[in-house]
């Protein structure tokens, strides 16, 4: 960790290359870099106005960072030389490594490292203010700060995006790190969170080489309570090629980098505005521990756009209560309906007392976040004072109360920079875009409730032997199970001949099925027949399964479920074995009704996840009839035990449907796929 904070925090930097590096020197000096700062090229006199020396051998200082812009072949040298002069850690500019096909050639320029920190190649660098340094060969609009929120980026572009931006984002450092051939996402992640003058983080990602790591330095800044969001690209088809042919990193499966944002804590975005806007609030006080909003605006419209927005997220405008309705009332006439979101009229417009009052009063109902919705004019030819008086009323009124305070434009361009920044130094934040704030209050509430919540430390699988079957005859496969406490029908194997006998003896109604390692889907081949009820039903449906094979399976038939859940297994190049529940039965496929759990995964994530299903509510309780949670619950936790014992051989499991019942959750049919080993 030692050797990454050398790099991003330096007191030495060698510029190595031509007019990239002049451009990254006069970044660096712009910022008042107090260190020793070395230019190298061969030929020119000088770069960005420091004297060059002609190669990394004249270098007669320590080096703490190095920028080595120039082609791809003389750059592993160049590292090499580096390394030999035990320099702290360089930026890779150029391109042309893995991304473009190139693996050996990025093997080589990591062997060259031999051990010293490499970001990159393929990656434009970084601006840290905190530290007063750009190794950084374009613009960049960051501001000098003692402390402030860091992002770290595959994509240069979308650095220099975010560093262009007039949001009043207090962006303190900004990092591209490329194709992370060395310095990773975790990495960075790791080395950032301990750092006190950052108040959050923000990372977009394409993809992760070490999801291990990650969620390691994932833990590590939940542990700092240094809160992190996250916008994650790949999430369609096309999007996962373009994150391959940019960087060269896999995407992975989306519903499971979920998993793995969920489990720590991380807030996923979806846009590049609410990155923003979230990481701003965060900035401004960290995550909140509730999601109960109230809303103040002088217009009924925006009271009901902000209201209608509520839908679709996970915040709440609840009444107030009798003491702050009295109080709020007191402060504006009878004309007023007191309502959260509140419209306060325009009879006190202008009048900055009575705001003050009517918004002391509105802030002290206990709320999580209190927000003034308001558009200034920013039209050269319009007068702005009245706006900035409800803006200095706002202001006085947060002072007296503890509600995280916030003023939102409900369009960017209507909150001035000049009332952003004043807003930013009375620890208001200056937010930008309605749907855009309601994301990061959202946010901010799962990651602080998040923050209460144990941490869950996977433990290592326990290790089992099994016959190396590609694929386990249903039968077989839940006996299996049924070691595990799964509970499943009452069942036996039979051959065509015997199954009138057979059902006889078990009782009506059954379930007769065909009996297969190679036949995974029953049903679209005619090899599933349910609740039949006598023996002429099983005669004809085991005549006509004959034709498939030779054994069959015998059922009592599961009745009187309340709701039908499918558990399964899959197992991911990347995150390994993971747990997913959801709708089942004809519906799976249909609803799409689904959570994915990382695994092993504790009691209490199984909770959270199934309350976030719509099928859950007709387990919880519908028209009278409900399911037995605990029963659920407890074959979820069984079907991880056995995901465990079985970690090294399993590669798919389908428990399809699970049949909840008002007493027990009896696993009707199951799929399980395992390695040949």
């Amino acid at each position: 960790m030692d050797k990454v904070q050398r790099l991003l925090n330096p007191g030495s930097i060698a510029f190595i290359g031509g007019n990239e590096c002049a451009i990254a020197i006069t970044r660096t000096r712009e910022l008042g870099f107090a260190g020793k700062i070395w230019a190298v090229h061969p030929k020119r006199e000088e770069l960005g106005g420091i004297a060059t020396v002609k190669s990394v051998d004249d270098i007669t200082g320590p080096i703490d960072a190095a920028f080595v812009a120039v082609k791809r072949e003389p750059t592993v040298e160049i590292v090499r030389q580096l390394r030999a002069k035990n320099c702290g850690g360089a930026v890779i500019y150029a391109a042309g490594f893995a991304e473009a096909g190139a693996l050996n050639l990025q093997a080589d320029l990591l062997k060259a490292a031999n051990g010293m920190p490499l970001l990159g190649p393929n990656c434009y660098g970084f601006v840290n203010t905190l530290s007063r340094c750009a190794l950084w060969p374009d613009e960049h609009g960051l501001e000098i700060r003692e402390r402030g929120v860091a992002i770290i980026t595959q994509s240069g572009n979308i650095a220099c995006n975010f560093g262009m931006s007039r949001r009043a984002l207090p962006l303190a450092s900004l990092f591209a790190i490329g194709n992370q051939a060395d310095v990773d996402m975790a990495r960075m992640l790791e080395a950032l969170c301990t750092d006190d003058r950052i108040t959050a983080i923000g990372l977009h990602i394409e993809g992760l080489k070490d999801i291990a790591a990650f969620a390691k330095a994932a833990e590590l800044a939940r542990h700092h309570k240094k809160p992190v969001i996250a916008l994650k690209t790949g999430r369609s088809e096309q999007g996962a090629k373009v994150t391959m042919s940019h960087t060269s990193s896999l995407s992975g499966s989306d519903n499971l980098y979920d998993a793995l944002f969920e489990r720590h804590g991380i807030a996923r975005m979806k846009s590049v505005t609410a990155f923003a806007e979230t990481l701003k609030f965060l900035h401004h006080g960290g995550p909140i521990n509730g999601s109960r909003l109230v809303s103040m605006s002088c217009s009924g419209g925006e009271a009901a756009l902000v209201a209608d927005m509520e839908l679709e997220k996970d915040v709440s405008f609840p009444p107030f209560n009798a003491q702050t309705k009295s109080k709020v009332a007191a402060t504006l006439n009878e004309f007023v309906s007191i309502d959260n979101p509140l419209d306060y009229h325009t009879f006190i417009w202008g009048d900055e007392a009575k705001l003050e009052a009517t918004f002391t009063a509105t802030l002290s109902g206990g709320f999580d976040v209190g927000m003034l919705i308001l558009d200034v004019p920013t039209h050269p030819h319009m007068n702005p004072a009245a706006w900035y008086k409800t803006s200095r009323a706002f202001t006085a009124a947060a002072k007296a109360n503890t509600a995280r305070a916030v003023i939102v434009a409900s369009l960017p361009e209507s909150m001035p920079l000049e009332m952003a920044a004043q807003l930013s130094a009375e620890n208001i934040t200056p937010m930008m875009g309605l749907d855009d704030a309601l994301t990061a209050f959202e946010a901010a509430a799962f990651i602080g409730n998040n923050w209460k919540q144990q941490p869950f430390v996977a433990p290592h699988p326990a290790k089992s032997e099994i016959p190396a079957f590609a694929v386990i005859t249903e039968f077989a496969g839940k006996q299996l199970l049924k070691k595990f406490d799964v509970q499943i029908p009452d069942g036996k194997i039979c051959t065509a001949a015997e199954a009138v006998n057979t059902a006889n003896a078990m009782g009506y109604p059954v379930a007769l099925k065909i009996s297969s390692a190679t036949i995974l889907h029953k049903t679209e081949v005619g090899g599933v027949a349910l609740n039949l009820k006598s023996a002429a039903e099983v005669e004809v449906a085991a005549h006509r399964m004959s034709k498939l094979g030779n054994e069959l399976l015998i059922e009592k038939m599961v009745q009187g479920a309340v709701a039908e859940l499918i558990i399964g297994i899959t197992r991911d190049p990347q995150f390994g074995l993971a747990l997913v529940v959801g709708a089942g039965g004809v519906f799976t496929e249909f609803l799409k009704d689904s959570v994915t759990l990382l695994l092993p995964c504790s009691e209490d994530e199984i909770i959270r996840a199934l309350r976030k299903l719509k099928v859950w509510k007709l387990v919880e309780g519908f028209r009278g009839k409900s399911g037995d949670q605990h029963a659920v619950i407890e074959a979820i936790k069984s079907v991880g035990k056995f995901a465990a014992a079985y970690a090294d051989h399993i590669e798919e499991l389908d428990i399809n449907p699970l049949f909840v019942l008002p007493k027990g959750a009896v696993a009707a049919d199951a799929l399980i796929k395992m390695r040949k080993l």
